[in-house]
């Protein structure tokens, strides 16, 4: 039996501990029992903001990735945390101006068709992004997406200098799964809106 540097078979070998069970066998197996999404919900709210416009300790509150689970205090306004975080930002905090905050709300639903997701609404505001919009695939992944698209599209019409973000890092993504909290969510984007 010949085994790779990290001791697994090669694809289509026989494992020797499996009889006659190949490595490609092996994974169809697992992966056909592996459960897949059957629902996804009706919409998505998804938000991030710029580069380093709410940090830690922010009066506004913000949420701590490593300690986020369902139930957990807001962290609020903490004067040390908020400067020993602003200390660590590479660049100045980005403030998207007016016609950048116009920009992305006339760019965010070309990039929807492209990503093939169905945009609801979308707001943009000086330090953050609101996009609503429905699809069946996982919202996490919508947000990177749309994060990287339109930074590409903002960095064509004002490019930065090297190693310079727009985005902070993360962000936001509800999952809106009746009517009524939908209709609430859209007013809320809409209210936020730079192109009323």
């Amino acid at each position: 039996m010949s085994k790779n540097r990290a001791g697994a078979c090669r694809l289509g070998e026989d494992r020797g501990d499996t009889p006659r069970l190949c490595c490609s066998a092996f994974w169809a197996i697992i992966l056909f029992q592996m459960p897949t999404r059957t629902a996804f919900p009706l919409a998505y709210h998804l938000t991030w903001g710029t580069y380093g416009t709410r940090l830690h300790g922010d009066e506004r509150g913000t949420v701590d990735r490593s300690a986020n689970n369902y139930g957990d205090p807001i962290i609020g306004q903490h004067g040390d945390w908020q400067r020993e975080e602003s200390s660590l930002l590479r660049f100045p905090p980005r403030v998207l101006i007016f016609d950048q905050r116009l920009f992305v709300e006339l760019a965010i639903p070309p990039i929807c068709v492209r990503g093939g997701w169905s945009l609801i609404v979308a707001a943009a505001a000086p330090d953050h992004i609101h996009v609503v919009l429905s699809a069946e695939v996982e919202g996490k992944d919508i947000r990177k997406w749309l994060k990287r698209w339109i930074s590409d599209a903002l960095s064509e019409r004002w490019p930065l200098d090297t190693e310079q973000v727009w985005w902070a890092e993360c962000g936001s993504v509800k999952w809106i799964w009746n009517q009524d909290y939908r209709q609430r969510v859209v007013g809320y984007v809409q209210r936020q809106r730079t192109t009323r």
